[in-house]
């Protein structure tokens, strides 16, 4: 008997046309700003498939926070936010959905967790 392993699906944001950046960063707040239920969900469905992921059982992505946080590595990757290893770099502000996540390759590399 053989064990197969599901494989994670992630894609980078760097390769992402412009148009494609455009319209996953337009989701992205979208879903930030949709409070919770079906407009969230709606929005994290269409920011997957425009990035070219499968859409993963827990609807919820994230971009790695490393791209832009001051000191971060640049990562630029976009991931199922439920994966084990993932970090939270800042929690989401009040009115929002969308804390700052480190994908699980940085949050094991360079951690760097919220202070509490």
């Amino acid at each position: 008997m053989t064990h197969a392993f599901a494989r994670l699906q992630t894609a980078n944001y760097g390769d992402l046309t412009a148009a494609q950046q455009d319209r996953f960063d337009a989701l992205m707040r979208e879903a930030d700003t949709a409070g919770t239920g079906t407009a969230y969900n709606a929005a994290m469905v269409d920011a997957a498939l425009v990035a070219g992921l499968p859409v993963p059982a827990s609807k919820d992505i994230a971009r790695c926070s490393c791209y832009t946080d001051a000191g971060g590595c640049g990562c630029d990757l976009i991931f199922d936010s439920h994966q084990d290893g993932v970090v939270v770099t800042a929690v989401n502000d009040p009115g929002f959905n969308l804390s700052q996540l480190q994908c699980p390759t940085c949050g094991h590399d360079h951690p760097r967790p919220i202070a509490d």
